[in-house]
């Protein structure tokens, strides 16, 4: 067997998301040399399975049914058990009572990493799952935050102690993901020349409400004359479980011609290039990847002033912030962009140097990796010292 310790990542389901991408990157980027990793998912996973191309990653799918599915406990304990892992990294509320039956199988770190609230808890109160998660506090080493937001609730409202709290922001690949080389020429066949399209990006769930954006849409058609009315373009990328409502919402409306709904995509940074501004009118967030990418793509954002997204994007600076469930708000941005390019094109230009300075994949890497390091340090004292992937 391999000397190198293995790092067990247990998720809900391994589906296209930003949490997905980034677990992904991590696995993809870290020095080879040092971890081996596999992914287990209490449920299922699709195709963006194949975005993991590190050497020798294991998939494995417990195939949990809905509910506490008490089995699931020891399923996963035997698994873990036959894989010896040196350290279980889970991910948000689906998979944090997990951390109690990776010590049960013994594995000697626990790391539980917070990317953002439940769909159905987005101000994080229910009574239930702060129990869940004082309950199981003992049983985690470290709990990660992904924005300081998430990090100061954690402590605050969950009681996790601050000295098993860590903040690692999320991070983008800035050569991916990169403004248009010539934007003046820049085209798509999905729009007609000329076209002002406004994209988002994102799981279609209750949460990040594209109906919302649908609204402000509406709104911002309503606002402009029926010549500059006949520019706009919605392009609403993702899958989910409210992508068909969406749709029929989109027919009944009788936008289907100017709104574009291509379910999940692996060409997301292409696509992005033929945006003319970014939103996202989420009621509750972590600090979202598809905002890091889009601002790394040079787009002028327009996003509610919720969770983490205040932490990176700076009101009149990278974008314009808005309250959540306020399409009269949000219209009103997307306007500011139509009517002012100019304006557009030096918000683009300062988010992309923001995530330049603090929010590259590099750094977010090597976080992990000092996480991990250190904690496998002081649990069993052994290690030799490291050097950081960042040197």
């Amino acid at each position: 067997m391999s000397e190198r310790p293995l790092v067990v990542h247990l998720i809900y389901r391994l589906d296209f998301g930003g949490l997905e991408t980034l677990l992904a990157e991590c696995i993809n980027r870290m020095p080879s040399d040092r971890y081996r990793h596999a992914v287990v998912c209490l449920t299922g996973f699709t195709d963006f399975a194949k975005a993991i191309t590190a050497p020798g990653v294991e998939i494995y799918a417990l195939e949990k049914p809905p509910g506490l599915a008490l089995q699931i406990h020891l399923k996963l304990w035997k698994l873990l058990r036959r894989l010896r892992p040196a350290i279980l990294h889970s991910y948000n509320l689906a998979a944090v009572e997990y951390s109690f039956t990776a010590a049960l199988a013994g594995v000697p770190v626990r790391v539980h990493a917070e990317h953002g609230r439940d769909a159905c808890d987005p101000n994080g109160t229910n009574k239930k799952h702060r129990f869940l998660r004082r309950v199981v506090t003992p049983f985690i080493d470290t709990y990660i935050a992904v924005s300081r937001d998430l990090q100061q609730w954690l402590q605050g409202f969950i009681g996790v102690p601050e000295h098993k709290s860590r903040f690692i922001p999320n991070g983008v690949d800035t050569d991916r993901f990169r403004p248009p080389i010539d934007a003046a020429t820049v085209s798509d066949k999905q729009w007609p020349q000329g076209c002002f399209v406004i994209g988002t990006v994102g799981r279609a769930q209750d949460i990040k409400n594209h109906h919302g954006l649908i609204d402000a849409f509406l709104r911002l058609r309503h606002m402009l004359g029926k010549e500059e009315a006949s520019r706009l373009r919605l392009a609403i990328v993702g899958d989910g479980p409210l992508l068909s409502s969406v749709r029929q919402r989109v027919s009944k409306e009788q936008l289907d011609d100017v709104v574009w709904l291509p379910g999940a995509r692996t060409d997301i940074a292409d696509i992005m290039r033929t945006f003319s501004v970014f939103v996202l009118p989420s009621l509750a967030e972590g600090t979202p990847v598809t905002i890091l990418e889009a601002m790394a793509t040079g787009l002028p954002i327009v996003a509610t002033r919720v969770g983490g997204i205040p932490e990176v994007v700076e009101h009149g600076v990278h974008g314009l912030l808005v309250p959540p469930k306020d399409a009269d708000a949000s219209a009103q941005a997307l306007l500011s962009y139509f009517r002012d390019p100019e304006l557009s094109r030096t918000h683009g230009m300062a988010g992309r140097t923001a995530v330049e300075r603090q929010s590259s994949v590099k750094a977010m890497v090597a976080s992990y990796l000092d996480l991990y390091d250190t904690l496998r340090h002081k649990k069993n004292h052994t290690m030799e010292p490291v050097k950081s992937c960042a040197e």
